[in-house]
């Protein structure tokens, strides 16, 4: 027999077992409530006072022992394990006899006193033993769990009540997310909400979603950042800093740590710069990790990272200097960087420029270097159409990655608030895309108005916060941070 035929077979037991039950009046599905006064944590953390109580607790059968008139079940609510003990004098031998026929798997909610077992376990004896729920569906065997990481993100309902403990990186993602806000909150930066569709996809240098709005008959894009909407507030004045955290979207690759839908936070204060966007930074992941690891050095899959400020800081150009042996200060046209790109194997692609080719070698030879917290600073211009220019050299830009284990965990300007400049960065995103780039940006012509309104010296920053959760939590995949993560659909 082979093993999804056993799994139906199974399940048509069960469905028969619900069709008993309906029969003799008691189907599961008609209850609507339950009295809950306790769970499995409390009751161990406070068995000294709670001996010879009364509680009630709920929650889904895992396992069971014994035979005859009496037996042991664990309960597992959404903080642990508790054992019951079920006898059929205490329950009544009707009651009994359908407990028996309960599987693993099943929703109960359990009345009875707390007691100590002879072999010291903290247990329940029940008094009252009532279906809540029935599981049609088998789960699996506990000595093996679910280990497919296929199978588990797309039933992540299994994984949770097999693999109990994921739920603590899961919590600890809700730690992190409050931490961020709060933070921010402590510092006085505003929290708003922007559009998540707009006829403009901007902000980034990505390939975004489209969708279409029907009662317009326009095309819209789901966003892949709200950089220009934010910038928008502060062009009006809206709070001493404004800042935002939710999904983006970007139609683009799946790998370990990419996932098509991901969380961001941006922010963006007037009157800074990108040296300030730096502290809060290294501010705001040390303050998390000490809050959720209670230390700012992270082990992350064998090795520490130390997220403690202050963190190196460097030139992109210096980092390619140092690891490729080529000196852009000696390199000032577009034809020697290309040539330099050919000689190092670089792929060459139309309107190539020097600081495309920097940018390449950044990517191919350095990165791979930047294993504990560093920022890579003075990006080129033609790869940061938003962020302002360098008063020493203006090929270059007031912009910062922020890298830990070889990530990008942020990307931060001092924002380019010149609207002119603005336009022309923007109609050079055009020729890109014209030339086949589908990441550059689009123009967007009511930004260049609100800038033109006139945008203050702003400092502006946006962290990657799947990526941050990742390092924090030890989790080697992006999918073992995202409770649902983007899935191929099965045939």
């Amino acid at each position: 027999m082979s093993e999804q035929q056993n799994s139906g077979d199974l399940r048509q037991v069960r469905i028969d077992k619900l069709k008993d039950l309906v029969n003799a009046g008691r189907d599961p599905y008609k209850v609507s409530k339950y009295e809950v006064t306790s769970n499995s944590q409390y009751i161990k953390d406070n068995y000294d006072e709670l001996e010879s109580k009364f509680v009630s607790i709920a929650g889904r059968i895992m396992s069971r022992r014994g035979q005859g008139k009496a037996g042991f079940y664990d309960i597992q609510d959404h903080l642990g394990k508790i054992q019951m003990f079920a006898k059929q004098d205490a329950i009544g031998e009707e009651e009994y006899k359908w407990l028996k026929t309960y599987d693993i798997g099943d929703i109960i909610g359990v009345k009875g006193k707390i007691f100590k077992t002879r072999t010291g376990e903290i247990s329940i004896r029940a008094e009252e033993v009532k279906l809540l729920s029935k599981s049609l569906q088998t789960l699996p065997e506990k000595f093996h769990g679910l280990k497919d990481p296929d199978l588990r993100y797309r039933q992540r309902y299994v994984d949770l009540i097999v693999n109990p403990e994921i739920k603590d990186i899961f919590i600890m993602r809700n730690k992190i997310i409050k931490g961020i806000r709060e933070y921010l909150d402590g510092e006085g930066y505003l929290e708003v909400e922007t559009p998540i569709l707009s006829p403009i996809a901007g902000g980034a240098n990505a390939r975004p979603f489209v969708t279409h709005h029907n009662t317009l008959d326009i095309d819209m894009y789901m966003r892949i950042a709200n950089e220009l909407f934010l910038k928008r507030l502060v062009v009006g004045g809206l709070g001493n800093g404004v800042y935002e955290m939710g999904k983006m979207f970007r139609n683009e690759g799946m790998d370990s740590n990419h996932n098509p839908e991901y969380t961001a936070m941006e922010v963006y204060k007037p009157y800074a710069d990108f040296h300030d966007m730096m502290t809060l930074t290294e501010n705001i992941v040390f303050y998390v990790a000490k809050k959720v690891r209670g230390t700012a050095k992270i082990e992350f899959q064998g090795k520490i990272i130390d997220f403690t400020p202050p963190w190196r800081r460097v030139k992109m150009q210096d980092m390619v200097k140092e690891y490729t042996g080529v000196d852009f200060d000696l390199i000032n046209t577009d034809e020697e960087a290309i040539e330099v790109a050919k000689r190092k194997g670089l792929e060459i692609k139309p309107l190539m420029t020097r600081g495309h080719v920097i940018s390449q070698l950044f990517e191919e030879f350095c990165e791979e270097h930047l294993e504990q917290p560093t920022f890579v600073t003075h990006h080129p211009v033609e790869i940061s159409p938003l962020a302002k220019r360098n008063v020493q050299d203006p090929r270059l830009t007031d912009r910062f990655e922020a890298y830990a284990n070889t990530w990008e965990i942020a990307n931060a300007f001092s924002e380019l608030n010149d609207p002119l400049d603005q336009r022309k960065r923007f109609e050079e995103q055009l020729r890109q895309k014209e030339a086949g780039d589908d990441e550059a940006h689009m123009m967007d012509n009511d930004f260049i108005n609100a800038v033109e309104v006139g945008l203050p010296p702003t400092g502006g920053l946006g962290i990657g916060v799947d990526r941050v959760i990742m390092l924090i939590t030890n989790q080697p995949t992006i999918r073992d941070i995202i409770l649902f993560p983007t899935m191929k659909p099965l045939d």
